[in-house]
């Protein structure tokens, strides 16, 4: 759904499910424009698609929308993708869910910590992107609407922001080391305790207190103003309440009482390590999303006005013509028009055979074009493409929620305002008991150590890796409900082989007769095949030089489509295929050899 606005009218364009004819289009048109507010509409029956544009003062999208179902038509539910910046915790996640699930309109929005995005289904009409991302945005978050060319863009920031945070957790480490010498000496073979001149241990702790961990301050603050609270709640507060403590008795000088300066800067220094691990973790599992991205062909050579020229494969469109030559990958999925080539599918389809095309047959971008330069009419392109829909699924799994999800996310959402009252009971009964350090002690270590993060990170975490491990293995994972029930599988049925296969053919058995050994017969297949473009002479090929047979010169090579080749090898004449080839030259394998085989003669 697009909305332009201008100051007398507004623009609202929605798809329309249904139609089927030109007088469903017509009839839409009709009732819409019966509308009072309505300027005018149009609606594509090729597109399926309504433009209205109508005054707001008196219309609203919602209405527009409803008109349409009112009709007998349909509005599809709309998805959306968000990107969404400045989580840090499940209870983010978990806020930020609630709010969009709260917006009229959604049918159901899914955030995940791990990805950092939402996705949203929503009504368009009664829903927008734009209403989306406002609505984030006052949840005290950002968000902005994710497409796949922001991979890279993602990734790049994300390894800025790696290297920064870890400059500042390496400065953070060494800062604190002489705090961690300090400790050790509370150990009962250390020889007694001893601390550091406390202001020294102000210098220390300070930096690590508002450098390193001035990003649980930020974190604390944005969610504080919508009245909120997070795991960045816990941490400052904690380690605030230990450095200002033992700031105020080193400014007093009370010496009985002692500082805490140690706790509050490895503590911090321990909780930004852990947000760094995090991160790396984070980073990593978006590989098989890069991998799948990776198959895609950059480029495309495309006939334009009689002239071909190469062009980014994001700037084809849906009719042109496309050149492929031997070697290349098909760029977008289309139909070729002109020239027979083999197509090796098995990203797509597991086969190890490639496929036979020719002019009426489909290709699929990204699939491998082996030995014929074609020419093929481009039918889907960008996102509509085959690996682009897969790529989708992939995504779209690794953002899903398993069940047991589910509940950690509603422990999540109310778990920092319970920690805090539980940090509260904990100070006044320790308080009332033996006083005032020992209640600060307990009640911090109460704030810092009840952190929601690995509830919640742990299964998005652990669903990013499984779909994403198994997408490089060629395999759909459907969402976290799929993986979650897949532990409790007894059987499994597959409707064919191919999809079982390495993708691409391998020797696996070599059968000798009449007095020849195994390397006889491998040197001459190997031999004959050395000119062959075809995929079974390669894997020959392949077998031969990895049991470093000598190959023998070989000449006059001649191709029998379908059936196999003939060749003079070393001076003596190779027939290699299959049994039609051996039966037309009247040469019998009867009782030799299983059926299907091939052989040379």
């Amino acid at each position: 759904m697009q909305t332009e606005q201008t100051q007398e009218q507004e623009t609202l364009e929605l798809p329309v499910g249904g139609m089927t004819c030109a007088s469903c289009a017509a009839r839409i048109e009709k009732q819409l424009s019966g509308l009072e507010g309505v300027v005018s509409a149009s609606v594509n029956l090729t597109t399926e698609r309504a433009t209205v544009a109508y005054d707001a003062r008196k219309l609203s999208p919602a209405r527009i929308a409803g008109r349409i179902e009112e009709t007998g038509y349909t509005v599809p539910e709309a998805r959306v993708e968000l990107s969404i910046g400045g989580m840090t915790c499940a209870s983010c996640a978990a806020r930020v869910e609630k709010a969009l699930n709260g917006v009229e309109g959604v049918t159901s929005a899914s955030v995940n910590l791990a990805t950092e995005r939402a996705l949203v289904r929503y009504k368009p009409g009664a829903a927008s992107v734009e209403g989306l991302i406002r609505r984030v945005e006052e949840t005290g978050y950002t968000a902005r609407e994710a497409a796949s060319q922001d991979e890279d863009a993602e990734e790049a920031e994300r390894a800025r922001r790696t290297r920064k945070d870890f400059w500042i957790l390496m400065g953070a480490i060494l800062l604190s080391l002489p705090f961690a010498w300090q400790m050790s000496s509370l150990l009962p073979w250390s020889g007694g305790h001893w601390e550091f001149p406390r202001w020294w241990q102000f210098v220390l702790a300070t930096p690590v207190q508002f450098i390193a961990g001035w990003r649980f301050y930020w974190g604390a603050w944005h969610v504080l103003k919508n009245w909120g609270a997070n795991m960045d709640t816990l941490v400052a507060l904690g380690t605030s309440a230990a450095y200002f403590e033992s700031l105020a008795v080193t400014a007093l000088g009370v010496e009985d009482i002692h500082v805490y300066f140690e706790a509050s800067a490895i503590i911090v220094t321990l909780v930004v390590l852990g947000k760094f691990l995090e991160e790396r973790a984070k980073g990593r599992t978006s590989a098989a999303i890069k991998k799948l991205i990776g198959l895609q062909a950059r480029t495309a050579r495309v006939l334009r006005n009689g002239e071909e020229r190469e062009v980014p494969v994001d700037q084809v469109m849906v009719g042109d013509v496309v050149l492929a030559r031997p070697g290349e990958k098909f760029a977008v999925d289309g139909e070729i028009i002109e020239g027979r080539t083999a197509v090796d599918e098995s990203m797509l389809t597991g086969e190890s055979l490639p496929a036979e095309k020719g002019p009426g047959d489909a290709v699929i971008g990204a699939t491998l074009n082996k030995n014929g330069a074609v020419r093929y009419r481009a039918l889907k392109v960008g996102k509509d493409t085959a690996l682009a829909q897969i790529i989708r699924l992939v995504r779209e799994a690794q953002g899903s929620k398993a069940p047991i999800q589910r509940l950690a996310d509603q422990i999540s959402g109310v778990f920092v305002p319970i920690v805090l009252l539980i940090a509260a009971v904990t100070f006044g009964a320790w308080y009332l008991l033996e006083g005032f350090t020992p209640a600060l002690v307990n009640a911090v270590a109460v704030l810092v150590i009840a952190c929601p993060c690995a509830l919640g990170l742990a299964t998005p975490t652990a669903i990013m890796v499984g779909t994403g491990k198994g997408a490089e293995a060629g395999i759909l994972i459907k969402g976290g409900e799929s993986l979650e029930t897949a532990h409790k599988l007894e059987a499994i049925i597959l409707d064919k082989t191919g999809t079982l296969t390495r993708g691409k053919p391998e020797v696996t058995d070599i059968v000798p007769f009449d007095g020849m050994g195994e390397r006889d017969i491998l040197a001459l297949a190997a031999s004959a095949e050395q000119g062959s473009e075809h995929p079974l002479g390669e894997a020959i090929l392949e077998r031969g030089k990895a049991e470093g047979v000598d190959l023998l010169p070989a000449a006059d090579f001649t191709s029998v489509p379908g059936p196999g080749l003939e060749v003079k090898v070393g001076g003596r004449l190779v027939r290699f295929g299959n049994f039609k080839l051996m039966e037309r030259h009247g040469l019998s394998l009867e009782g030799r050899m299983g059926a299907g085989g091939g052989a040379g003669a």
